[in-house]
């Protein structure tokens, strides 16, 4: 006679409680199961939160190149066409506003013009209720590109109503925010670009 066949057995679901109360007490494992589930948010977060900030910063500084820029033309210390040593083509106002900018937003003189980062309108109005309030789209979705066809580089001289606007393509690099920071999207392309936008509206003094 087999003493092991007198052996109690456990019924099945007694031993699956058991087993279970084995693995809820164990805690191996678990800090780096719980870190691998919340780093990926977290980190995407934390790209999100640097993203906006250097964006922020670079808007700033586009700002503040648009109020240096406009101040010289204002004073006269930029002209245009009227024949003297302070005169500057639209190339050479690029290159100083560049100057402005260069601490953290990429612009070079000669851009690609498929790729164009940088824009420049520099224009005289007859009147300060003549000026454009609004950002030039080539539609009106939300996303539409931007429209540079009557950007142009024509400042006055003393006394006339003038302004300087930039409009720059920061390229988002983040790529899972792209889609929740981007404000402007080329045709057929996906979201890449966050258009800042700097303006200045001012009469020119009637220096002589």
């Amino acid at each position: 006679m087999n003493l092991d066949d007198h052996t109690p057995q456990r019924p099945p679901s007694r031993r699956l409680r058991r087993l279970c109360a084995r693995l809820r007490r164990s805690q191996d494992g678990t800090a780096a199961i719980e870190f691998g589930l919340l780093a990926f948010p977290f980190f995407l977060l934390i790209f999100a939160t640097i993203e906006a900030f250097i964006a922020f910063a670079g808007e700033q500084l586009l700002e503040n190149a648009v109020d240096t820029m406009s101040r010289q033309v204002r004073t006269g210390q930029i002209t245009f066409g009227m024949g003297r040593s302070t005169d500057m083509t639209a190339a050479q106002f690029r290159t100083k506003f560049c100057g402005e900018i260069s601490l953290m937003i990429k612009c070079v003189a000669e851009e690609d013009p498929s790729d164009q980062k940088l824009y420049l309108d520099v224009r005289e109005f007859a009147s300060f209720a003549a000026i454009p309030n609004y950002i030039p789209k080539v539609s009106n979705d939300q996303f539409s590109d931007l429209d540079p066809a009557g950007f142009a580089y024509k400042p006055g001289g003393p006394k006339t109503i003038n302004i300087v606007r930039a409009y720059y393509r920061w390229e988002v690099t983040t790529d899972l925010v792209r889609p929740f920071i981007t404000n402007i999207r080329k045709n057929g392309e996906m979201p890449r670009d966050y258009l800042m936008v700097a303006t200045a509206a001012f009469r020119n003094e009637n220096y002589p």
